[in-house]
């Protein structure tokens, strides 16, 4: 017999959210948009225990704060959640999260790059401004990232900001994140807008591959629990690496497959496809 709180969670993760035309006019204009009432506050709390079990377990980072890199405190970072936990696999396999991601990106279909939690620990620090693309060995920019918050994040919790319209340009794409990124980067991005507001609880973002983006500091005394996964065009083709990152990268999440070929390996299923 099946689990009636199961069948409610499967139910909403598959359920086509209504996107409108204004959200993906603004994804494209701006490179990322915010959506309210994604999820719902049952499903989050489902799978904020499902996945915080999980990153505490998983997690490899145990120095104290002040031993750590920049890039190390701004938070722990677990992968590819969904080979841990089959009650995770559905969460990140969410048709109703996939089926959005292809409609902003515009394409027939996307296959998962990888799924990523980041938690950004009580008096964790800033994460210094980025695009993500740097590390992917992709050969288009059809990629996005959806980020979701397992709680309300509250501005001093270090929400997701982003320099609109920063993927139109290319600067800054030879810089991984790093205190150097966020020193160069505060000086390039200041042509353009900034959008840092807090996420209330079910309000998710989705941005672009080549957007900028950081995170304040978390000083609220409290965890910031976010899961994430990243999406490509299903068509998207793997390029020769161009820095140490995307070697890792090509031979971590797309399980070294020919260069020129379709970014198609056993770690990145087809998530959804019209």
């Amino acid at each position: 017999m099946t689990d009636p709180q199961t069948d409610l969670t499967k139910k909403e993760l598959s359920e086509p959210y209504q996107l409108s035309d204004a959200a993906i006019e603004h994804f494209n204009v701006y490179g990322y948009v915010k959506l309210k009432d994604v999820l719902s506050e049952s499903i989050l709390a489902h799978y904020d225990s499902l996945i915080t079990d999980l990153v505490f377990k998983l997690n490899k980072l145990t120095k104290p704060m002040e031993e750590r890199t920049t890039y190390e405190r701004a938070f722990l970072q677990v992968m590819n959640l969904w080979r841990e936990s089959e009650e995770v696999k559905e969460f990140v396999f969410s048709k109703r999260i996939a089926k959005i991601a292809t409609d902003l990106l515009q394409v027939k279909g996307v296959r998962l790059y990888h799924d990523q939690a980041l938690y950004k620990e009580s008096a964790g620090g800033i994460t210094p401004w980025h695009a993500d693309q740097f590390y992917w060995p992709l050969s288009s920019p059809k990629t996005v990232t959806v980020w979701i918050p397992l709680q309300k994040t509250l501005m001093e919790m270090g929400p997701l900001a982003f320099a609109e319209k920063s993927h139109h340009v290319e600067i800054g794409r030879d810089l991984e994140i790093s205190d150097e990124s966020e020193v160069l980067m505060n000086e390039q991005l200041k042509q353009f807008d900034l959008n840092e507001t807090p996420f209330e609880l079910g309000e998710v973002s989705f941005h672009a591959g080549w957007l900028f983006h950081r995170a304040g500091a978390n000083v609220s005394g409290h965890p910031r629990k976010v899961m994430t996964m990243i999406y490509m065009d299903e068509a998207q083709k793997i390029v020769q690496p161009r820095n140490e990152y995307q070697q890792a990268d090509w031979e971590t999440w797309l399980l070294s497959k020919p260069i020129g070929g379709a970014a198609d390996s056993d770690l990145n299923p087809l998530l959804f496809s019209y």
